[in-house]
């Protein structure tokens, strides 16, 4: 049987360069960042790989993350280690769209994912990178969706896995990163205390530190959200793409596909605005936005009912910074209450349930229609980025009693 995960196909990795200072590092290398501190992105012989590869190939092999080999990093079929990404649906909520009186509105449900959630994408291909060159130990700090997918892969890999987490993140995602097989604690902090245990225990460890952009490979597992969604969408963009933001590898990963796909002519020019969406507890990106900088400042006292956006200061910073701008977009934040609000608002009108990182792209949504900078013409595609599942919901206390005679008038 073929399947994009057994089958050899040809690679195109060049080298690795420094986000910042445009050095280069060799392939095939293990690396953490670049010397300057920064993440490394990966480069491809692009030229080659368009003369590899064409449209029709690609449409007619299985509908996974995989399908995009020629895109990714790599090398041998043997170390990719799977779980069965397959695409994610996008959703056309034209309820929710007529109500608000905007253009087209989809929603890609990645929640659809391993792992319930897209960070199945970075991961999976970040452990499989990670078995290619011979790692053994992982670690990794999480508000709690990325440990779960490091522990699901990692143990599918037989890498042994540590997780670090801010003690008040989602408790079903806790008890997911344990029965999926990872060492995780609690600590009492945020998401940056728990990554400098994990960079702290380095050398005691001897783990490979998988934080957020610092290993070059998870944006691009990231980066087939972009290539997923311009295949969608027939090889043209949506005008806006709303997408929620903590430490932003998947809107950096996204910009990256674009320029790709740009690059070997499978899409025109146009590209979509990238709206970064933060939490007002936690909005560093918009803040450094507004104020025209290139580096946001960490951010005091982060608080918000989204716990992936909690990220008080993200090391790719610039990188979210730079495609929103070179896109036209801009940095928005909205208010816990507009978050919950827009979660059971979606939920009712059209029967998807979100994340409270996903409804926050609803509730910037709504919120940049009303005050213009989405125009009422332009079409948005809104990430959410895992299952309403693992996440509190309201409780119901309806009783009936079986026993006495039912009052269906006042059901």
């Amino acid at each position: 049987m073929h399947t994009n995960t057994s089958d050899e196909r040809p690679t195109f990795v060049t080298h690795l360069e420094c986000s910042l200072t445009g050095e280069d590092y060799p392939a095939d290398v293990l690396h953490g960042l670049s010397r300057a501190g920064k993440p490394l992105l990966v480069r491809y012989d692009l030229a080659a790989l368009a003369a590899a590869l064409d449209k029709d190939a690609l449409a007619r092999r299985p509908p996974d993350m995989w399908r995009y080999r020629e895109f990714l990093p790599v090398r041998r079929a043997a170390n990719i280690v799977s779980l069965g990404e397959a695409m994610t649906p996008i959703i056309a909520v034209p309820r929710l769209g007529s109500r608000l009186g905007g253009g087209e509105l989809f929603i890609k449900d990645e929640g659809r994912l391993p792992t319930g959630s897209f960070k199945a994408r970075g991961l999976g291909v970040a452990v499989s990178m990670a078995k290619e060159l011979g790692v053994k130990r992982m670690a990794a700090p999480t508000a709690g969706n990325a440990g779960a997918a490091l522990a699901a892969y990692c143990t599918r890999a037989g890498i042994e896995s540590y997780v670090f987490c801010p003690e008040d993140a989602p408790e079903a995602t806790i008890s997911e990163i344990a029965l999926n097989g990872a060492r995780v604690w609690r600590v009492n902090g945020l998401i940056n205390d728990c990554g400098k245990i994990v960079g702290d225990g380095k050398d005691a460890m001897g783990w490979f530190d998988a934080s957020t952009l610092k290993e070059p490979y998870r944006i691009e597992g990231k980066k087939t959200m972009g290539l997923e969604l311009a295949e969608q969408f027939g090889w043209s963009l949506p005008d806006v793409i709303f997408y929620p933001t903590g430490g932003g590898t998947g809107m950096i990963g996204m910009w990256k596909a674009f320029a790709e796909l740009g690059e070997i002519g499978w899409i025109g020019p146009g590209r979509p605005r990238m709206v970064a969406v933060q939490a007002a507890g936690c909005a560093p990106i918009v803040k450094a936005f507004e104020a025209g900088a290139e580096h946001a400042e960490p951010w005091p006292d982060a608080h918000t009912i989204a716990h992936g956006m909690r990220v008080p200061v993200a090391i790719g910073d610039f990188l979210i910074l730079r495609a929103v701008r070179e896109s036209g977009g801009f940095a928005i934040a909205v208010t816990d209450e507009a978050i919950e609000a827009a979660r059971a608002e979606v939920a009712h009108a059209e029967g998807l349930l979100l994340c409270p990182e996903g409804a926050a792209t609803y509730a910037a949504y709504k919120q940049a229609l009303s005050d213009g900078r989405v125009g009422r013409d332009e079409s948005a595609v809104l990430f959410n980025c895992a299952t309403g599942l693992k996440y509190p919901m309201p409780t119901v206390d309806n009783h009936l009693d079986r026993h006495k005679p039912i009052d269906y008038a006042s059901l």
